[in-house]
């Protein structure tokens, strides 16, 4: 596999981050739910956190970040979507995958949904 190759199974290291999460929750049912969904505000927030700091936007602290590292935290944006996908549905993987598709012929006008 080369650098810039996709894990062959993209969801089995999303369905252990999901079973270790489940193992150590505070919160069970709804609010447990509902808190990890919040979770990616926290996430995208982290995200605009790197952007404002690898373009110095505050004058205050200067350049604090790197472009390095808004890629790291798009990608906790990534999993952590995808483990609050697997949260709601034990079918994550076909539910995401039907939705890509959804959304890929949609906005590359190859058929309609």
């Amino acid at each position: 596999m080369s650098e810039h190759d996709t894990p062959a199974d993209l969801w089995e290291p999303i369905d252990r981050l999901h079973a270790w999460l489940d193992a150590n929750r505070t919160h069970d049912g709804t609010e447990g739910l509902l808190l990890r969904v919040l979770k990616l505000s926290e996430e995208v927030g982290e995200v605009a956190q790197a952007v404002i700091g690898a373009t110095g936007q505050n004058p205050r602290k200067g350049t604090t970040h790197s472009w390095d590292d808004v890629q790291a935290e798009l990608c906790d944006v990534v999993i952590t979507a995808l483990v609050a996908l697997r949260t709601l549905t034990p079918d994550a993987r076909q539910v995401f995958a039907a939705h890509l598709d959804r959304v890929a012929r949609r906005s590359l006008g190859t058929g309609t949904s």
